[in-house]
């Protein structure tokens, strides 16, 4: 599934194009997604795109008139093309523009969304209840401190609860315990401030890095200028479960959390007491 920094990847690819533009009509091929394509959602035909943002994994793309709600999905993917190239399978929907380009959306799996919002976006059901994003200056260690109270569950299912807070998803979760030394099993209320000083700082730099790189590289994800991310070659545990820990050598464990895969280092991530990992200075490239 895209992640935070790939939905971000899609958004800065797509807005050049958008921004700006007058939509000239809307094509709904299949209107069966993860929830039917409404009606209303042509309402947006004839009006500027005023702006093309981001809320957790949420693409909005506003208008005047009210705010189209994307999301990705499992394997779904934007593409900036020409009016003229002929859709493919699993094409569903196409946004045209007036100036000759179509915004389509692809989908395999019909897992993602296409949503109309006439209210401000923030009330609507999908999301009025998220928690900050990480990469701004709510989301720091004293929220978090704060979020964690009482929480009995695994730091790394909190991680992934978007109502503390948004879009860091399975990948990076993994990537940010081990950074901060912290085992994924740890119940969130029995982390530490000082641990939670150096979680929230690697959160904010491993996103931060990852969207520079170009998203994560994951098989069904590519950006709106069909060149997939490169971040997958510099993950130092997600997907590497009983391979050598790149720090200390150990092999890494892989267990089951939340249904989702869970990749440590027990002897950089103990279970009991512990504290962040001296990283390598650079991140893998191969």
């Amino acid at each position: 599934m895209p992640e935070l920094p790939e939905v971000e990847v899609t958004r800065r690819g797509i807005e050049p194009w958008l921004v700006g533009q007058t939509v000239r009509r809307l094509v709904v091929r299949n209107a069966n997604l993860r929830w039917p394509v409404p009606e209303v959602a042509g309402q947006i035909v004839g009006q500027t795109i005023r702006a093309v943002r981001r809320r957790a994994k949420y693409l909005l793309l506003d208008t005047d008139a009210g705010t189209t709600i994307v999301h990705l999905g499992m394997s779904g993917s934007l593409r900036i093309l020409t009016r003229a190239t002929p859709p493919a399978k699993h094409d569903h929907i196409d946004l045209e523009l007036a100036n000759g380009c179509v915004l389509r959306f692809n989908d395999p799996r019909r897992f993602g969304a296409w949503l109309w919002c006439e209210l401000p976006e923030q009330a609507h059901p999908l999301l009025s209840k998220l928690g900050p994003e990480p990469l701004t200056e709510a989301f720091n260690p004293q929220y978090l401190q704060q979020a964690l109270n009482g929480k009995s569950k695994a730091m790394k299912l909190c991680l992934m609860d978007n109502a503390i807070v948004v879009g860091v998803g399975n990948i990076y979760a993994n990537e940010a315990l081990f950074a901060a030394g912290i085992h994924p099993q740890t119940a969130g209320e029995r982390v530490t401030v000082e641990q939670l000083l150096v979680l929230v700082a690697e959160i904010k730099a491993i996103l931060a890095q990852a969207i520079e790189q170009g998203g994560t590289t994951l098989k069904d994800f590519v950006n709106a200028d069909g060149k997939p991310g490169y971040f997958a070659q510099k993950l130092l545990v997600y997907g590497r479960g009983g391979q050598p820990c790149l720090h200390c050598g150990s092999l890494l464990s892989e267990i089951r959390l939340g249904q989702r895969s869970t990749v440590f280092c027990p002897t950089c991530q103990p279970a009991k007491a512990s504290k962040a990992v001296s990283k390598p200075k650079n991140r893998p490239t191969d």
